[in-house]
């Protein structure tokens, strides 16, 4: 909270996202202006001496931060030549960075991340290229406050906005974009040099999410992008991994990564998803999800009890997020053919929308049960080289193959079954769609449906599904106008800028 301050409305804000940060709360009251920090944190990088926020060495300088910084090492390195970096977190090393450069430090971070410094009478807040970490906003009686989920916002001001991926705030400057999804050549080099290109791509940008000093695992659903991380996590690491995967009895996630993880040799642990228990933890996926949109929904359901699943082993967990959009994996991009300037701008549209629908729903179902998700296919040396891939080897064959470039690239890391699987979406292949249409209507009928429907016209419900999850939203959230003027619509998603 900037330019004012109100130390209970910040505490009751930690409370509300206390499941974000279990292991430490951290306040700090500003000298130079009236404002406070309030954090929780979730304990990665240097569990024991990296609480915040935190002090740069002459006390006039403090930080507050989420998610990581995955350059962090070589940073730290060079910074403790001219820095008297007092801990091992990656946090720490950020705020000496601003130091040095001030805005200028986004363009040396490698990672994922949402922070605030403050300096003197001056406030510097910046988010990631993609908004893998989420961060809103409000304006208040002349204030600027700011957290990482809508819930504790909202319970302050109606008037919230996302923070936008790529940018950061100066408080005497204003807002600045600092990064957009690239417009790069594509580069028609023999199929063999971009497949080697695209492998050793993969193998950095993975080793670089491997830093933690907690332990880490991947969710494992059976498909191909969940199936390349495990593979090329286990490569790497060179002992066995834990996994996770969810689904009902039967259903072709569960039995695909029961495979994969005999054949690559991983710690594996699975849950089966019943009806009841779906139905009965639909209110809390709703509350923590923040929104009621029938897709992403359906894909945390499984999201939410694989990462309950994980937290009893591990803190950190990689994911295959993003692969879809930079490879062409979802079966519309086949109508677009193999023209590479139409493929590259649905592509960079469909990267630049992710932060409040499929990377939403991956933050928000890790951290209501206090894990940390990570997304090496949305590194920024991975998007830029997917850039450079010729649609015609994204889309291949007759009938084309999705992804193809991408399955050539690991196919000796994995076994063909599981290499040449169709393509599946999470909640198809965990069983999800084949109960929860049915569920649904079970509990909600059309009829009810259809008066919800005609009482809430601006939703623009599309299903007796989406109208049963739309009313569990009205119910578990108090103020939730301020969560649905923010909330993303797969169906609707809008162009990139």
């Amino acid at each position: 909270m900037w330019n004012g301050v109100n130390e209970t409305e910040i505490r009751s804000m930690l409370d509300i996202m206390v499941h974000r940060g279990p292991d430490a709360a951290g306040e700090m009251v500003f000298d130079d202006v009236p404002g406070m920090f309030g954090h929780r944190r979730l304990s990665i990088m240097d569990p024991e001496g990296g609480n915040q926020p935190i002090k740069n060495e002459t006390g006039t300088m403090s930080i507050i931060a989420n998610g990581e910084i995955y350059n962090f090492p070589h940073l730290h390195e060079s910074l403790s030549e001219t820095h008297d970096i007092k801990t091992t977190s990656d946090t720490e090393t950020v705020l000496h960075l601003f130091e040095d450069l001030g805005p200028k430090l986004v363009d040396k971070l490698e990672g994922m991340y949402a922070f605030a410094i403050a300096d003197g009478k001056n406030l510097f807040i910046a988010r990631d290229p993609v908004g893998i970490k989420p961060l809103y906003y409000t304006k208040t009686d002349g204030g600027f406050s700011f957290a990482s989920e809508l819930k504790p916002l909202a319970a302050i001001s109606g008037d919230v906005h996302e923070f936008p991926p790529g940018t950061y705030y100066d408080s005497r400057s204003g807002f600045s974009k600092f990064y957009n999804i690239p417009k790069i050549a594509v580069k028609d080099e023999p199929l063999e040099t971009l497949t080697a290109k695209l492998r050793s791509t993969l193998e950095r940008v993975v080793e670089s999410h491997l830093m933690s000093d907690v332990p880490l695992g991947v969710f494992l659903s059976g498909g191909l992008d969940s199936s390349i991380t495990t593979a090329l996590s286990r490569q790497i690491i060179g002992s066995p991994i834990h996994s996770f995967s969810v689904g009902i009895e039967g259903s072709a996630d569960l039995e695909a990564a029961r495979m994969l993880s005999g054949y690559l040799d991983t710690i594996h642990h699975e849950y089966l998803i019943t009806v009841d228990e779906v139905m009965e933890k639909l209110p809390e996926i709703i509350y923590y999800l923040e929104s009621f949109d029938q897709d992403l929904v359906r894909s945390a359901i499984p999201t939410f009890f694989t990462a309950r699943m994980a937290r009893e082993h591990v803190k950190v967990v990689l994911s295959g997020e993003g692969a879809d959009e930079l490879f062409a994996g979802y079966s519309y991009y086949k109508d677009l053919g193999v023209n590479d300037e139409i493929m590259q701008d649905e592509l960079r549209r469909s990267v630049s929308t992710l932060h409040n629908i499929n990377l939403q729903r991956a933050d928000r179902l890790t951290m209501a049960h206090s894990i940390e998700a990570r997304v090496p296919f949305l590194d920024r040396e991975a998007i830029e080289m997917s850039m450079q891939i010729p649609a015609k080897y994204k889309l291949f064959g007759d009938p084309p193959v999705e992804k193809w470039i991408l399955r050539k690239a690991v196919e000796d890391l994995l076994p063909e079954q599981i290499t040449w699987r169709k393509k599946e979406q999470f909640d198809e292949g965990s069983g999800i769609v084949d109960f929860i249409e049915q569920a649904v209507v079970a509990r909600f009928s059309p009829e009810e449906a259809g008066l919800h429907r005609s009482r809430h016209p601006e939703a623009n419900l599309r299903s007796t599904e989406e109208c049963y999850y739309h009313k569990l939203f009205m119910e578990v959230f108090e103020h939730p106008e301020a969560i649905l003027s923010n909330m993303g619509r797969w169906a609707e998603r809008p162009d990139y800028q």
